[in-house]
């Protein structure tokens, strides 16, 4: 029950890839689909996590085992934290760039089909900040948490 079956420097390696390999899916998929999970996304998320329990700790099913792994996912969480608060290089590597959606009233529509957005969604997301009409917005920004921020353009009373 204590004492692993695989060499604690495995358990580690196994965490650390599997890590890496969840992150850079994940990111592949892109900002609007994090941003915006369906019960769908969270079915798909619950099953990912079920798939990988295997390649984390292999056969091993110590209560060491299961901790070392769980040590070493906390460890490379804070260290991609700690990294990309001191680097804004890696900042924008790993959380990416916010995306200007529409600037002065305009729509970037290869920004659009870019992130997958369609402009109903755009539109829903105006509307939700008081934007009925998209030349009244002087910018649209898809945040890097998927949320979509607008700025209302400023009226001559």
């Amino acid at each position: 029950m204590l004492i692993p079956d695989i060499g604690v420097l495995e358990l580690i390696v196994r965490a650390t890839v599997v890590y890496f390999f969840l992150f850079f899916l994940l990111r592949f998929i892109g900002k609007k689909h994090v941003g915006q999970m369906s019960p769908f996304d969270l079915v798909v998320l619950l099953i990912i996590s079920e798939t990988v329990d295997a390649s984390l700790i292999g056969d091993d099913k110590s209560l060491t085992g299961g901790l070392i792994s769980a040590a070493t996912l906390v460890v490379l969480v804070a260290l991609v934290g700690y990294s990309t608060w001191r680097s804004k290089k890696v900042e924008r590597w790993i959380e990416g760039r916010p995306k200007i959606l529409v600037r002065h009233g305009q729509v970037k529509d290869d920004v659009l089909d870019d992130q997958q957005i369609s402009r109903s969604e755009l539109m829903e997301a105006l509307r939700h900040q008081g934007c009925t009409a998209v030349t009244n917005v002087r910018f649209a920004i898809l945040e890097n948490d998927g949320r979509i921020t607008a700025g209302k353009r400023e009226t001559d009373d």
